[in-house]
């Protein structure tokens, strides 16, 4: 489908409406307006949450996570929305939080900013699923609030240089760096010992900081067939559903890296947080539910990313590894130190992940030559390399959620404070609060 742009979607979408609906947006936006603010923020968000639902049963995916009332889910099911409806829908959304009179309460202003940037995320999508496309920047910014600055490749060609005097030899470095780092493989029989010492230690890491609710548990699976290599599936009342897939090996830095990303500090504490403080805190049900294709995506993911080396700093991780884990596993933790070493050394390619997922998906590169580029960027195998080419085809710029957000949160966390307390009690508030990327940028507090 030819791209028209969101401003001409909302045109069509509201016209057609108006021929079918007649007077009906006039009325909704009225009875909306003449409730105080609060009770007006009150209403928009319980008809965020449904039709949020609603565009969950046109697109698998679309929900991330929801533990609302169960009667709304049920509804959408029996009772589904057609697109033209759905788009409709948003729409008013958006034309009665503008008419909002200005509140004195800083906190309803947050809500609004908050709903409005999810509703243009929504707006996007909705795009999308009818099959609109944008250009890589312009999802993401439709999506996630966020342009990346994005880097030739030949850029991070020194850091491959750099990492040919660690890992020495003849043939493609690709291929020298995975023949090292086979070495480093958790056997099968003994992943779910490393990962339970491994979670542990990151949840004792951060309930050290955060007063984490009672109750809260998670349970762990092993499953295949993924194109991701870890997920969180949020239940509500503090508890989610972690899943690692085991398609292909699992190196023993992964345990410290899912562990902390998909548990401590990262998505399981960031629902939990959200549900204990805003969800039943201040009963905005707004945040009952997640919409992954939102600016949400980017806090958490760069949290999530973050909260690894925040619980961890390099040495200490080292030698968390090297003592605990490495036994655990049956590795020689005599070798950690020069797995570690390389490990450092790939993070400064992480930017190129997002290069090639932009020349991948706006048409510059085909798909077997995004595999040799992740290959060669990202010192991976070939079939690590399809899996992230498949992780890109299917969910698109949200690659860019992992690099760009984590620098983002990291740089908004580091100017709150050089100790370690100060950087947690900022973690904290960012899990806490209805952040937006903007808010990262800008480096104010949502409230301020």
């Amino acid at each position: 489908m030819k791209s028209i742009g969101l401003a001409a979607v909302a045109c069509l979408v509201l016209a057609g409406a108006a021929a079918e609906a007649g007077p009906a947006t006039p009325s909704i936006i009225t009875d909306a307006t003449g409730l105080n603010a609060g009770n007006a923020l009150d209403a928009i968000a319980t008809d965020y949450v449904k039709l949020t639902l609603a565009l969950g049963e046109q697109e698998a995916g679309y929900v991330d996570a929801y533990y609302g009332p169960s009667q709304w889910a049920e509804a959408a099911k029996s009772d589904p929305r057609d697109m033209r409806e759905l788009g409709n829908a948003i729409v008013v959304l958006m034309e009665r939080l503008d008419t909002l009179p200005v509140s004195d309460d800083p906190l309803n202003e947050t809500r609004k900013r908050f709903l409005m940037a999810q509703l243009e995320a929504a707006m996007t999508r909705h795009a999308m699923i009818l099959g609109e496309t944008f250009s890589f920047a312009d999802e993401a910014r439709g999506l996630f609030g966020v342009v990346p600055a994005l880097k030739p490749l030949a850029e991070f060609d020194p850091v491959l240089e750099e990492i040919e005097n660690i890992v020495p030899g003849d043939g493609p470095l690709s291929q020298r760096v995975a023949a090292f780092e086979s070495g480093y493989i958790i056997p099968k029989d003994r992943l779910q010992v490393v990962f339970d010492t491994a979670i542990a230690e990151c949840k004792a890491r951060t309930a050290h900081y955060f007063d984490l609710p009672a109750g809260e548990n998670f349970k762990l699976e092993f499953v295949t067939g993924k194109s991701w290599s870890g997920y969180n599936y949020y239940q509500g009342d503090y508890q989610s559903l972690i899943q690692v897939n085991t398609d292909l090996p699992i190196f023993i830095g992964r345990a410290v890296d899912l562990g902390c990303h998909e548990g401590y500090p990262g998505h399981h504490v960031y629902n939990m947080l959200l549900e204990q403080n805003l969800t039943n805190g201040h009963g905005w049900r707004e945040f009952s539910i997640y919409p992954l294709y939102s600016p949400q995506s980017l806090i958490a993911e760069g949290s999530a990313n973050y909260g690894i080396e925040l619980a961890f700093s390099g040495q200490e991780r080292l030698e968390y590894e090297r003592d605990i884990l490495y036994p655990l596993a049956g590795l020689d933790p005599d070798t950690a130190a020069a797995y570690w070493a390389l490990q450092i050394a790939k993070q400064a390619l992480s930017g190129a992940r997002m290069t090639i997922a932009q020349q991948y998906l706006d048409g510059g590169i085909s798909r077997e030559e995004a595999i040799a580029l992740n290959q060669k960027y990202q010192l991976v195998s070939r079939e690590r390399a399809e899996q992230m080419t498949d992780f890109n085809e299917q969910y698109r710029s949200y690659v860019i959620n992992y690099g760009l957000g984590m620098e983002m949160v990291r740089d908004w966390i580091e100017t709150q404070g050089d100790a370690s307390v100060w950087r947690w009690k900022a973690m904290e508030r960012l899990l806490s609060e209805p952040m937006l990327p903007a808010d990262l940028v800008e480096g104010r507090l949502p409230d301020e």
